[in-house]
């Protein structure tokens, strides 16, 4: 069984050697995904909320490309540079997600691509 890039220009381009997503099977796999701008590229201004609503755009994006929608996400893995953002990023996060929602993963970290705030990555099934 082959796996199958998905790329769509409505979501950034990749910033270094991987692909937006992968499909194998029934099963999307998603690159990290920071708050970037598809039509600028740039980070977007306003800091974790804003940075996550719009990874949560660009995710939409791809998994649209991929024939899925975020009711199909399985797992997320969240990245966040500063724990006290935990709250806002659930804040936002539970806007997308209806019950159940997806297994989840948080981590803290020192630094992301771009010195963003928060990443984000998906498996979601087709």
């Amino acid at each position: 069984m082959n796996k199958d890039l998905i790329n769509t220009e409505r979501a950034p381009s990749a910033i270094g050697p991987y692909s937006q997503g992968i499909r194998k099977g029934e099963f999307i796999f998603l690159s990290m995904q920071i708050g970037i701008d598809p039509v600028t590229q740039h980070l977007v201004n306003g800091g974790v909320k804003s940075q996550t609503r719009q990874i949560f755009d660009n995710i939409t994006e791809i998994l649209n490309q991929a024939g899925t929608h975020l009711n199909q996400v399985v797992k997320t893995t969240v990245f966040i540079k500063e724990m006290k953002n935990f709250k806002p990023v659930n804040d936002i996060y539970i806007q997308y997600f209806d019950i159940p929602y997806p297994a989840r993963s948080v981590v803290g970290v020192n630094d992301l691509p771009l010195s963003a705030e928060i990443a984000i990555e998906i498996i979601a099934i087709r």
